[in-house]
């Protein structure tokens, strides 16, 4: 088999760029090594920036989008028992979207099912042949029988535990990495959500975060130990926390409920580079990880698939390699100023168990210059929303 660019993992970043890569006339299979069901079973934080979403109006999969998803032109910081508001349209003209990555991906596998594009499932034991010379191709197993694809370029879009990074020699890539000393558990219940937006909390127990899939769902997030199993967390004991950490007069309203999922996911930040190897090109996870705080994960990996996307265009359309040649360094100039931001944003708003005294008074003289000073909450709704490609 033959094609023009294969994606291997199926997961948004990689279904959002073949079907942009369609539009254009550019053939691309995608190799998913779960089924369909269980990539859609994957629960996944959904702010989108207003870069994410053009993308997927230029892709033409944002109408369910823009009727379901929910703008919000701000956000809520909660910090000594009250909170502040950061008004993202006011400061920057620019809302943002919550929408869940579930849906995203749906969105993305039902436009990719309606064009008859070629996506393989279940595939296994992936291999990366000659991606540094002018002939790459890849193969896999597939319900045991051997395959084959020979391709221009390869879209490493398979995640941090993917094939794709490892496939870059160690001679060749530098990883940077930071893990934080506590992790989120996370809830999702039937719930009504507690508030028409999302409310970031610091409190002397730890971090929480109140958020929301959908009118009648609701997803909320505490900061603890990394030691932590989600069984060990009743529901009633995770209300009673929840409720603990967030502001008095939001805690009363606060709907609780059976949950209907329950985990724990820890912090890291990690970049590696560079991006892209010969006719290896990687997007999202498989390059670089961000804590979840301001949901940057899946944004970013949109940002690659935006340099990508008009990388690849640009080589097929005009027979100009400018943008192959400068993916990676254009990739990761935004990628390090998102992960700057979840580095900052997660500081300002989590207990770290070596925080002394002085430490916590910085903590509390940064948030309340947050919270007092214009422009400090302009460059702050400006990475939220997300930062021009």
């Amino acid at each position: 088999m033959r094609t023009q660019v294969v994606i291997i993992g199926g997961g948004p970043s990689g279904l959002l760029l073949g079907q942009l890569l369609h539009r254009q006339g550019i053939e691309a299979v995608v190799l998913e090594r779960k089924t369909r069901d269980y990539v859609l079973g994957r629960i996944r934080a959904g702010v989108l920036e207003t870069g994410l979403v053009k993308l997927m109006e230029e892709a033409g999969v944002a109408e369910r989008l823009h009727r379901e998803g929910f703008v919000h032109d701000g956000t809520e910081i909660a910090c000594d028992g009250e909170m502040f508001h950061v008004d993202f349209r006011k400061l920057t003209g620019t809302p943002v979207i919550v929408y869940g990555q579930t849906e995203v991906t749906r969105d993305l596998y039902d436009a990719r099912a309606d064009a008859g594009a070629q996506t393989e499932f279940e595939v296994d034991h992936v291999v990366i042949h000659d991606a540094d010379s002018d002939h790459p191709y890849v193969t896999f197993d597939q319900n045991g029988t051997a395959r084959r694809i020979d391709c221009d370029f390869i879209a490493g879009c398979d995640g941090f535990h993917g094939v794709s990074r490892q496939s870059i020699p160690l001679s060749v890539r530098r990883e940077y990495e930071k893990t934080y000393p506590f992790g989120w558990l996370g809830v999702l219940s039937e719930t009504p959500p507690v508030h028409d937006e999302l409310i970031y909390a610091n409190s002397p127990r730890g971090f929480a975060l109140s958020s929301m899939r959908n009118a009648h769902l609701s997803r909320y997030y505490i900061q603890c130990a990394l030691s932590d199993h989600p069984e060990d967390w009743t529901d009633k004991a995770f209300w009673q926390e929840l409720k603990r950490r967030i502001p008095d007069e939001i805690a009363e309203r606060l709907e609780t409920g059976p949950t209907i999922e329950k985990s724990i996911a820890p912090l890291r930040s990690f970049v590696t580079e560079p991006m892209r190897w010969g006719r290896l090109f990687l997007c999202g996870d498989a390059a670089h990880i961000v804590p979840p705080t301001g949901a940057k994960g899946l944004n970013t990996a949109a940002s690659d698939v935006h340099y990508l996307y008009h990388a690849l265009v640009q080589h097929y359309r005009d027979k100009d390699d400018e943008g192959i040649d400068r993916y990676s360094e254009r990739a990761l100039l935004r990628v390090w100023k998102a992960e700057r931001f979840s580095w900052w944003f997660s500081g300002l708003l989590h207990r770290y168990p070596d925080q002394s005294p002085f430490d916590l008074k910085m903590q509390q003289a940064d948030l309340s210059f947050l919270r007092d000073n214009e422009a400090q909450q302009r460059a702050f709704a400006e990475n939220y929303v997300g930062l021009p490609y």
